[in-house]
């Protein structure tokens, strides 16, 4: 498969895509995000998430929410195994599937993120409350500062967080992301370029890059 584009490493793309500085990707990665590491570490105790589960274009999606927004968006085999992955992510939380007023928008949260990801609309800007160490936090918005259409490694990642020897760490901050599509892991490859590993399999990670780069080729010959 052809890679999405040639670049200079992360910061260039960062450049190329219209930010005045790193600093700026952060700040929207940081935009509607919530929740201290320590909150996390106590497995979601005192909390309520609600959870939904939809077949969508690339397979069964469970999304999950607290009232901060969208801790948890996982493609699975089954509802049964997301619920328990959830479970797993969170063991002390109060979980419920999702009704009524929480059901209609996750409900709309779920269409929105198929829709992107069947190339009907783009990727949805929804609130998310993300839970994790500090270094893993770095890397995860970090990771939704990646422009569509770019490709970096983990050393770019690293580098990237000021962390330059870290790109093993931060290819296990990737493996632990629990946003899909909504923190695009799927845009780190190897030093070499090849796919490497990916949460979801990597098949469907050769699906979501071979539909960026469909799009942005369409989007180049407008």
């Amino acid at each position: 498969m052809e890679l999405l584009r040639d670049g200079d490493g992360v910061t260039g793309a960062i450049y190329e895509a219209g930010y005045g500085s790193p600093s700026r990707v952060y700040g929207e990665g940081r935009r509607n995000i919530g929740m201290a590491p320590s909150a996390y570490r106590a497995g979601g105790a005192g909390e309520t998430i609600s959870y939904a589960c939809r077949r969508c274009a690339l397979g069964p999606l469970m999304m999950a929410a607290t009232d901060r927004g969208v801790c948890f968006v996982m493609f699975g085999e089954s509802e049964a195994s997301l619920l328990d992955a959830l479970a797993a992510e969170f063991p002390k939380a109060r979980l419920q599937q999702s009704i009524e007023a929480d059901g209609e928008q996750l409900s709309r949260w779920i269409d929105a993120l198929d829709a992107h990801l069947s190339r009907r609309g783009p990727r949805p800007e929804l609130p998310l409350d993300l839970r994790g160490t500090a270094f893993q936090l770095l890397v995860w918005r970090f990771l939704i500062g990646i422009p569509e259409g770019n490709v970096v490694s983990y050393a770019d990642v690293a580098a990237g967080i000021g962390k330059p020897k870290a790109h093993r760490a931060a290819a296990s901050a990737c493996a632990a992301n629990r946003w899909a599509v909504l923190a695009p892991c799927h845009r780190v490859l190897r030093g070499d370029g090849s796919l490497g590993g990916y949460r979801w399999d990597v098949d469907r990670k050769r699906a979501f890059l071979a539909l960026e780069c469909a799009s942005l080729s369409k989007a180049r010959k407008r």
